[in-house]
């Protein structure tokens, strides 16, 4: 019976900690290699500093590369900025998954990520991915960004705000 009381009382805890505060802008972020929580949270901490108090963000990572992680991050909808390997970006855009950040960096600094994407035949190029390779918050993190590709994704609940931050990642 205190066995059984135990285990109650510790779901309980273990459950009350899964809510509080969501983040304005959560970010999933995954590698081919996978990513360690620790860089996902020098980042957090870098790209938060930089917003200051709003948007808030909060970053996701993956010790493990997983298509099928992918796809059911993609799917829920619940990220407002998706940070992954290029070849999975250039399958996004092919898919119209991707938000246009024409508004948000120069096409010319970041001309891997501008990419041509459209229905029924009619297709447009635009900036949908920034690499993060050159950009400042991975250089002054002293963090390898090659071959990863941030966008926002074309199901993300708040666009303006992910627009918000992806200002800050786009940086040079």
């Amino acid at each position: 019976m205190r066995a059984k009381w135990l285990v109650a009382v510790m779901l309980i805890v273990l459950l009350a900690g899964c809510g509080g505060p969501q983040a304005d802008v959560p970010i999933f972020m995954m590698s081919t290699n996978g990513i360690s929580s620790d860089v996902g949270d020098k980042i957090q901490a870098s790209l938060q500093g930089k917003l200051g108090e709003k948007p808030t963000v909060k970053i996701n990572t993956v010790p493990l590369f997983s298509m099928e992680k992918l796809v059911v991050e993609i799917a829920a909808g619940d990220n407002g900025i998706i940070i992954i390997p290029n070849e999975q970006f250039l399958v996004m855009v092919k898919q119209n998954g991707c938000v246009s950040l024409d508004n948000v960096a120069k096409a010319e600094d970041f001309p891997e990520g501008v990419q041509e994407a459209g229905e029924n035949g009619k297709t447009e190029k635009h900036l949908y991915g920034i690499p993060l390779e050159k950009v400042k918050l991975m250089t002054d993190l002293k963090l390898n960004g090659k071959d990863l590709v941030a966008f926002i994704p074309a199901n993300a609940k708040d666009k303006e705000k992910s627009l918000q931050v992806m200002k800050m990642i786009a940086q040079k």
